[in-house]
């Protein structure tokens, strides 16, 4: 269970955070780290501050964007204080979204994204989420170091998985049942825009009816067998739709 609980490192610019988030990692049984495009990457300050948990580092995968970091996954929790213009499911305390992410990755991948130092995620990153959770601090000082935060919601998920009961230790669920993963989720949601725009429910990109669809389906949370029947609901819909309109032709064109 604890292999399936990804960390994601969002452009790290000071490699000595990827060692001290390696080592807070490993003290919570955690192993699978991945980074989106790390300022510096390997580099011996990074091993400098994994104290034991070069291993760690020395299998990490680099990636080129967070997309590519989390499509296996079946649940993505973007660390950050909450945004309400962005109306994914949020936890408001750690210890609930711990509980969830260990039951889901009794059967499949889950990821915890963390951003930059100064920064966090942008708007277009905690979309790749399906969560997002926030960790409760002084509200006159409530900065945590990158390290620091990984360390926090490492050991809320190792809290979690060591608290369960036994009866939670079960044989895997039928695929059907279970969560799709956010590659699956983004075919069906490029589906459901297809449609959209060949019905003329809409007339041209539109990003925020677009983002809060998404955020829809993110708080429905439907398994993989509730995706399959929609998509083929559009897929049905979608033979009954005039063809794309094509381009005016100029004259001369022959």
């Amino acid at each position: 269970m604890l292999p399936n609980i990804r960390i994601v490192l969002v452009q790290t610019y000071h490699p000595g955070n990827i060692g001290a988030a390696a080592r807070a990692m490993k003290t919570m049984g955690l192993s699978d780290l991945v980074l989106v495009n790390p300022r510096r990457f390997p580099d011996p300050e990074a091993s400098q501050l994994a104290a034991g948990a070069e291993d760690l580092i020395d299998q990490a995968r680099v990636v080129d964007s967070l997309t590519e970091a989390v499509s296996d996954c079946v649940q993505v929790v973007g660390a950050s204080a909450r945004l309400r213009s962005l109306p994914l499911p949020h936890f408001d305390e750690p210890a609930e979204m711990a509980r969830d992410v260990v039951a889901q990755a009794a059967d499949d991948p889950v990821a915890l994204v963390f951003g930059r130092e100064r920064f966090g995620l942008t708007n277009d990153e905690i979309r790749c989420c399906s969560h997002q959770v926030s960790i409760p601090a002084n509200p006159d000082y409530g900065i945590l170091n990158l390290a620091q935060a990984v360390q926090v919601l490492a050991h809320e998920v190792f809290t979690a998985w060591r608290r369960q009961p036994q009866s939670d230790f079960r044989l895997a669920r039928p695929a059907k049942e279970r969560r799709p993963s956010r590659e699956q989720l983004g075919h069906f949601h490029d589906h459901l825009t297809r449609v959209m725009q060949r019905s003329g429910f809409i007339t041209q990109p539109h990003a925020r009816t677009e983002a809060q669809l998404q955020a829809l389906f993110a708080r429905a949370e439907p398994s993989r067998k509730e995706l399959s029947l929609l998509r083929g609901l559009l897929a049905s819909l979608e033979q009954h739709l005039p063809d794309e309109r094509l381009p005016d032709r100029e004259p001369g064109d022959d």
